[in-house]
């Protein structure tokens, strides 16, 4: 069960145990380019649910005929997704967000001059 105190690797671990569970790695049968399109497909679905109920805080977190619904949901997929590719690749992701945050530290403001 994750909480408040949950690590990166907790996360990690939860989901993948959770997607074995339920079967999503039964015989190994994704792979690597399947799961970044599903990871894409959650952000679609942060869209979606933006292009319906916009900012709206009382949208963004809700429960529809008992499941929950909404953009934090969608985002909370994301998380989930990369979280259970991560752990089954050996990918170090705690270790990357800590050196890519301190590295961004050192950036100069809006460093690359682009406009998004």
């Amino acid at each position: 069960m994750l909480s408040d105190n949950t690590t990166i690797k907790d996360l990690q671990v939860d989901s993948h145990k959770t997607a074995c569970e339920k079967g999503w790695w039964f015989d190994n049968n994704r792979n690597f380019g399947e799961q970044l399109m599903l990871m894409t497909t959650e952000l679609a679905e942060v869209m979606e649910e933006y292009r319906c109920h916009g900012l709206n805080t009382e949208a963004m977190l809700r429960i529809e005929n008992g499941k929950p619904e909404g953009i934090a949901v969608e985002f909370a997929d994301l998380f989930i997704r990369v979280a259970d590719t991560v752990e089954k690749y050996g990918i170090p992701l705690g270790k990357a967000l800590q050196l890519k945050a301190e590295y961004n530290r050192t950036r100069p403001f809006r460093h690359g001059n682009k406009l998004a």
